[in-house]
C-alpha cells in the first residue's frame, strides 16, 4: 500500500482524499500549516466573503447539502460545509495541523519523496499531492513606499478584525471580486471610501435569496430533487463558459445583461463612465453583485481611475499627483496566481527543480502530472482555473483520475509514474492554441504569466476537461 502526503486540507485537497479512502487506500495524511482545515474558505473572512458560484454547484456531488441557507453561500456557511464533510467521510483524523511544507526531494533510487517542514522536521512518501491550489498567497501591490503608511493596513484576505470603519476615512485599492464584495460593508460605516480602481470590471446581478423552509423540506424528503436543481445550475453554467467573447451569441447576451445591470443601477453617467468596462467581455473575470454599483453611487463613496503611485506616510498618491490622506488602506489586490508551487523548493528526478522548469510558465499534463517529476501530482494545478462553472466539479474529476493512476501503480507493483515529455508536449500545445484565440489573450489579467502564457486557466467549459480525464492513458506516462 503507497504511503501518500497531501498538502493542504482545502477543496482540492478533501477532493482526493475521500477519493482515495473511499477507494481502499488508507495510508493517507494531510498536511496543513494552519489550525483548522478549510483553505481559503478559512482564511478569506472578510465582511462579505462567500462564493459566486451557486451553493448547490459549489459543493461535491457525492455530499449533497439540503441545508444550505442561501442559493450563493458565505464564507463561513462554506467553511462549515466544508468540516462537515472532512468529519463525514473520516478525513479529519488524517490532517496533521502546524505543518508548513517548504521542501520536498524526490529520491530515485528509493523511489519516494521527503517532504520538509517550517519546524526543521521531515516526513516521507510514497506519492505527493499538491493540493495548495492557485489563490492561496495574497498578493501585495508593488507600489512604491508601501510599507511607510502610519494608518492602519491590510490585504482582505488577511482581515484585520480589530479594524473598525466607524467614522472612518478609508482607501481600498483594487476593484476586483474580493472588493466588490467587502466594500458596500465598509461604506455603511465609513465617514468617507475611496475605491481606486484600475480598470473596470464586468458585473452581473446576482441571482441570490435565501432558501425558504418549503426548499429544505423538500430536499430532505426527496433528496433527487437537489440533484436536478445541481444540474440544471451545472448546464446554464456551461452556456455562460461558451461566452468568453463578444463576437459569440452568448457573450452578446452576457454583455448585454452587464451593461444593461450598469445602466439601471448607476443613473450618474459619469460614473457610469468610470464603471464601463474597455475590454472583451470575458477577457478579466466576470463578476456578480446586486449592491456593489449602489454603494459606488453613494455620497460619501468616491470611485478614483488614476492610478496609484506611491503610498505616503498620509495615504495614498496617484500618478497626476493628487494625494488622499486616509486613515486606513484595504487592499484587495488578489493573490500570487502565478506562484504555482514556487514558495516549495520541489526537487524531481535527476536533481532537476520545478522553479527552474517552470520559470516561463507552469504547465502540466492534464493540469496534473509533470515530467522530471515522479509521483507528484497536482490538483487545481495549471490551466485548470474556470471563467464560468465550479471548479469542485473540476477538482472532483482530477482526484478520479489521480485515484486510477494510484490504482494501476498499485496493481503492477509499480514504483514510480512519470507522465512523458511527449504527452506533456502535445497536450500543452493543444490547451495553449485554444487560449491564444480566447478573449483572455486580448487584455492584462491574473490569468498570464510574465512571459505571456495563460498558465491559470482552462480553455472553455468543464465536460470537455471531465471526458479528457475520465479515463486513464496509461501510454502517457512511464511507469518503472
Amino acid at each position: 500500500m503507497a504511503s501518500i502526503g497531501i498538502i493542504g486540507s482545502g477543496f482540492g485537497a478533501l477532493a482526493v482524499a475521500v477519493e482515495l479512502t473511499r477507494a481502499g487506500h488508507s495510508d493517507l495524511r494531510l498536511w496543513e500549516r494552519s489550525t483548522d482545515i478549510g483553505g481559503v474558505w478559512r482564511d478569506n473572512t472578510y465582511p462579505g466573503a462567500g462564493c459566486d458560484v451557486p451553493s448547490p454547484l459549489y459543493s461535491f456531488s457525492f455530499e449533497p447539502n439540503p441545508n444550505w441557507s442561501r442559493r450563493y453561500a458565505l464564507q463561513e456557511e462554506l467553511h462549515a460545509y466544508i468540516k462537515s464533510v472532512a468529519g463525514t467521510y473520516g478525513i479529519t483524523p488524517l490532517v496533521q495541523f502546524g505543518r508548513e511544507v517548504i521542501a520536498a526531494s524526490y529520491d530515485d533510487d528509493a523511489a519516494n519523496w521527503t517532504v520538509a517542514f517550517a519546524s526543521g522536521e521531515q516526513q516521507t512518501v510514497d506519492i505527493l499531492i499538491s493540493a495548495v491550489g492557485q489563490l492561496s498567497r495574497p498578493r501585495l501591490p508593488d507600489i512604491k513606499g508601501i510599507e511607510t503608511f502610519q494608518g492602519t493596513s491590510f490585504h482582505s484576505a488577511a482581515w484585520d478584525h480589530n479594524f473598525d470603519p466607524t467614522g472612518k476615512k478609508i482607501a481600498v485599492v483594487g476593484a476586483g471580486a474580493s472588493a466588490i464584495q467587502f466594500v458596500p460593508h465598509l461604506a455603511d460605516k465609513a465617514a468617507e471610501l475611496l475605491v481606486f480602481q484600475r480598470s473596470a470590471n464586468y458585473i452581473m446581478p446576482k441571482p441570490d435569496s435565501p432558501y425558504r423552509s418549503l426548499h429544505k423540506a423538500l430536499y430532505h424528503r426527496i433528496p433527487f430533487t437537489q440533484q436536478i436543481e445541481r444540474g440544471i445550475i451545472w448546464t446554464i453554467m456551461e452556456q455562460f463558459s461558451r461566452g468568453f467573447n463578444d463576437t459569440s451569441r452568448v457573450g452578446k447576451v452576457n454583455k448585454a445583461l452587464a451593461m444593461r445591470h450598469l445602466k439601471s443601477q448607476v443613473p450618474d453617467p459619469e460614473l457610469r463612465a468610470k464603471l464601463t468596462p474597455d475590454y472583451p467581455i470575458g477577457c478579466k473575470r466576470i463578476l456578480f453583485s446586486n449592491n456593489y454599483y449602489p454603494t459606488l453611487a453613494k455620497s460619501h463613496v468616491d470611485v478614483v481611475t488614476s492610478s496609484v503611485s506611491e503610498i505616503t506616510a498620509g495615504g495614498v498618491r496617484t500618478a497626476g499627483g493628487l494625494d488622499y490622506d486616509v486613515d486606513a488602506i484595504i487592499y484587495g489586490t488578489g493573490f500570487d496566481a502565478q506562484d504555482f508551487l514556487s514558495s516549495i523548493d520541489i526537487i524531481g528526478s535527476g536533481g532537476q527543480k520545478l522553479a527552474a522548469q517552470w520559470s516561463e510558465g507552469a504547465h502540466a499534463y492534464l493540469g496534473m502530472y509533470v515530467p522530471n517529476f515522479p509521483n507528484l501530482f497536482v490538483t487545481y494545478g495549471p490551466n485548470t482555473n474556470l471563467g464560468g462553472g465550479s471548479i469542485i466539479y473540476m477538482l472532483e474529476t482530477q482526484a478520479a483520475h489521480m485515484r486510477q493512476v494510484i490504482d494501476r501503480l498499485e496493481a503492477g507493483n509499480y514504483r514510480s509514474a512519470e507522465v512523458t515529455p511527449a504527452a506533456d508536449e502535445a497536450y500543452d500545445k493543444d490547451i495553449q492554441t485554444q487560449l491564444e484565440h480566447s478573449p483572455w489573450a486580448d487584455c492584462n489579467n491574473w490569468y498570464r504569466h510574465k512571459s505571456g502564457r495563460i498558465t491559470s486557466n482552462w480553455p472553455g467549459a468543464t465536460l470537455p476537461f471531465a471526458k479528457r480525464t475520465k479515463t486513464l492513458e496509461p501510454k502517457a506516462f512511464s511507469w518503472s
